[in-house]
Formats: C-alpha cells, sequence, structure tokens
C-alpha cells in the first residue's frame, strides 16, 4: 500500500512528458525602439486637478516636435494644446 501511494505520488510530480522547463522572462527594460517622428504633428493633451484648470497634473502626447509623457491622466478635466 505504501509503495503504491509513493508511486502514485512520483506520477503526479513528474507528470506526462517529464517536468517542464521554466522559460526565460523578456528583459524589457533593456529593450530600446525608436519613438515614432512627430515633428509634423500637434497633438498634446494637458490634464488638470479639477474644472478650473489652474493646476496642471499631467501632460501626454507630442508638443513642438517633441514627445512628452509625464503625471497623472484624468478624464474629466483635459484639454487640447498646441505650441
Amino acid at each position: 500500500m505504501r509503495s503504491f501511494i509513493l508511486g502514485g505520488v512520483l506520477a503526479l510530480a513528474v507528470g506526462c512528458g517529464g517536468p517542464m522547463e521554466q522559460e526565460e522572462a523578456a528583459d524589457l527594460a533593456s529593450q530600446e525602439s525608436a519613438l515614432p517622428d512627430c515633428m509634423n504633428t500637434d497633438n498634446m493633451i494637458t490634464y488638470f486637478n479639477d474644472a478650473s484648470h489652474s493646476i496642471i497634473v499631467g501632460q501626454r502626447g507630442c508638443y513642438c516636435g517633441s514627445w512628452v509623457n509625464w503625471g497623472q491622466v484624468s478624464t474629466s478635466y483635459w484639454e487640447n494644446t498646441s505650441c
């Protein structure tokens, strides 16, 4: 009986086809790819903390040929900004 249980446990541990090999995780921090050129694009969104638009809390997009991406995003208080 004891050898039967031990055999069952070993069969579960190995499974069909033996142990699986673990794949290496991709190191995305070391990958670099160029951002698309936004020289002819002027599409930046500025995000504010409230409806008075007095405090900027974040920006996303292209501004005067440079990519901008910082701060918080608000779905309620934003406006398009141009050069």
